[in-house]
């Protein structure tokens, strides 16, 4: 595992002093669980901690882009940038959930991939930056892996929002999302959708949830009606 872990420092570009605090972020309640270890052991008072760092940061980055904006717009804005489905999008572009230790009913059941398993993750790696580089290696973590493609990101999880302005300033005609399927058992559901804009299928998605797959579709109508103009 540690091998594995130091091709995790080797992609992040940090280097840990304290390596258990990296092996700590990794490690899944259901794994701690599963070899009766101390609760406090898993990974989730880490991420506490970088819930609270990652606020900070992210909080400061909007502060000083956008000098104009007011603290609503600013609230709105950073909770976006740090919500789930985001986080789990960052997790992803690391790999972060190929280098989890999780308990063998949470590894079966899809928990390497799971949105709110992957997230989670991601702010414990925060934190044990934080506690083992100080503030400013947090800073510059944040900056290099959440602070990034913020437009794109932005345009994926306002994606229906997007798409029914879009829509109206074209008068294309009404939006309507289809279930076309689910599949899957109740803990590791899959929803595929289809978006119609005027009777017409413009966007596809799936996703863990049916709104996930909703924004997955509405993201893919943007992209196609994007390259038609």
């Amino acid at each position: 595992m540690k091998n594995r872990l130091k091709e995790l420092e080797q992609k992040i570009g940090y280097t840990f002093r304290d390596f258990s605090l990296l092996e700590q972020a990794m490690m899944h309640s259901s794994y701690t669980n599963e070899q009766h270890l101390p609760k406090y052991r898993c990974n989730e008072r880490l991420e506490f901690l970088g819930d609270a760092v990652l606020e900070l940061v992210s909080s400061e980055f909007l502060f000083r882009g956008s000098p104009t904006v007011t603290e609503g717009e600013l609230t709105k804005t950073r909770a976006s940038m740090v919500c789930e489905p985001s986080l789990a999008l960052c997790a992803k572009d690391i790999g972060l959930g190929g280098y989890l230790l999780l308990g063998k009913g949470e590894e079966g059941t899809g928990g390497r991939f799971r949105d709110s398993v992957t997230s989670d993750a991601m702010e414990a790696l925060i934190g044990a930056v934080y506690l083992d580089g100080g503030f400013t290696s947090a800073k510059e973590f944040i900056h290099k892996f959440i602070l990034t493609d913020l437009e794109d990101k932005k345009l994926f999880y306002d994606s229906k929002t997007i798409l029914q302005e879009m829509v109206q300033a074209e008068k294309a005609g009404a939006i309507t999302y289809s279930l076309v399927k689910d599949e899957g058992p109740d803990h590791n559901k899959s929803f595929h959708v289809e978006v119609l804009i005027g009777g017409s299928v413009s966007g596809k998605g799936v996703g863990r949830t049916k709104k996930a797959a909703e924004q997955q579709a509405a993201y893919e109508a943007i992209l196609s009606l994007r390259k038609q103009k």
